[in-house]
C-alpha cells in the first residue's frame, strides 16, 4: 500500500534548505545586515556562523552579556539550475547570538568541519569569528507558502538523505534526460502543460517540477508511491513516474 506521506516535514525541509543554502545574512537591531561566510545548523538545534571579525555583529555579540543579542539568520536556497526565478526557499532562524570564547574558536571550527568542511573555516581566528545563534523559532517560505516549526521538531529532524546529491541529480536530469522530464511533465494539469519544464527539487518522497509559463512560474509536486532509501530505488521511482517500460534495463539517471 502506498505510504500516505508525500512530502518531507517542515522541519526536514528547513534542515535540507539550510544545508543547500549558499547565501546567508545575519540581521541584528541597529546595524546593517552582516554577510555570513559559513553557516551550520547543528543537531542540537543551534547554528554556528562565521562573520567578519571587524563587523559590528561581532562587537554587539561580544557586548551583549550571557543572554546574547537578538538576531535573525536568513538563509536562501537557490536552485542549482539556471531558472527565471532561482530562489527555491527562504529560511529565517530567529534567536539570540552569543559569542564563542576565543580559546574555543578553533576547536569549534574543527567540530563544524567534521560535518561541513567549508574553506571559510580556515579564516576563523584570523579574519573571521564564530558566533552561535541559539534558535527560538524557525520559519520557511517557498512557493507553497510560509510555515513555522518549533525548535524541538528541528532538533529531531534530519536533512533529506539525498540532500548532498540533489544538485548533481537535477543538473543531470535537466541537461541529459530531457526525455524523462518530458514524460514527467505529462502528469501536469492541463493549465500547466504549456511552458518550459525543469526539475526543481527531489527528495525521498518525490520530486517537484518548475513550469516557466507565459503567465508566471508554477511548481508542481509528483509524489513517489512510497519513500525511497537509496540511489537505485530513487532512480527506479523517477522512471516509474516517467512511465518507463524497461525499469530494469535502463541505466541510472
Amino acid at each position: 500500500m502506498p505510504n500516505p506521506t508525500v512530502a518531507p516535514s517542515t522541519a526536514e525541509r528547513v534542515r535540507s534548505a539550510c544545508a543547500h543554502a549558499e547565501e546567508a545574512v545575519l540581521a541584528m537591531p541597529g546595524i546593517d545586515p552582516t554577510s555570513v561566510s559559513v553557516h551550520h545548523l547543528r543537531q542540537c538545534g543551534d547554528a554556528v556562523i562565521a562573520v567578519p571579525t571587524a563587523s559590528m555583529a561581532t562587537v554587539l555579540a561580544a557586548n551583549s552579556g550571557d543572554m546574547g543579542a537578538p538576531a535573525v539568520l536568513e538563509l536562501t536556497d537557490h536552485s542549482p539550475l539556471t531558472l527565471r526565478e532561482p530562489v527555491r526557499a527562504l529560511v529565517w532562524l530567529r534567536g539570540w547570538v552569543r559569542t564563542v570564547p576565543t580559546r574555543a574558536q578553533r576547536a569549534l571550527a574543527s567540530e563544524v568541519a567534521k560535518d561541513l568542511p567549508h574553506p571559510g573555516l580556515l579564516d576563523v581566528g584570523h579574519t573571521a569569528t564564530l558566533l552561535r545563534v541559539v534558535i527560538n523559532s524557525a520559519v520557511m517560505a517557498d512557493s507553497t507558502g510560509a510555515e513555522s516549526v518549533c525548535v524541538d521538531e528541528l532538533r529531531l529532524a534530519e536533512p533529506d538523505p539525498f540532500c548532498e546529491l540533489e544538485s548533481a541529480w537535477l543538473q543531470h536530469m535537466d541537461t541529459d534526460h530531457a526525455d524523462v522530464v518530458a514524460q514527467l511533465a505529462r502528469h501536469l494539469p492541463p493549465r500547466l502543460q504549456r511552458g518550459a519544464v525543469h526539475p526543481l527539487a527531489i527528495d525521498r518522497y518525490g520530486l517537484t517540477l518548475r513550469v516557466e509559463g507565459i503567465d508566471g512560474d508554477h511548481d508542481f509536486r509528483l509524489p513517489f508511491n512510497s519513500p525511497v532509501e537509496d540511489i537505485e530505488s530513487l532512480s527506479r521511482a523517477v522512471r516509474t513516474l516517467a512511465g518507463c517500460p524497461f525499469l530494469n534495463g535502463l541505466r541510472r539517471i
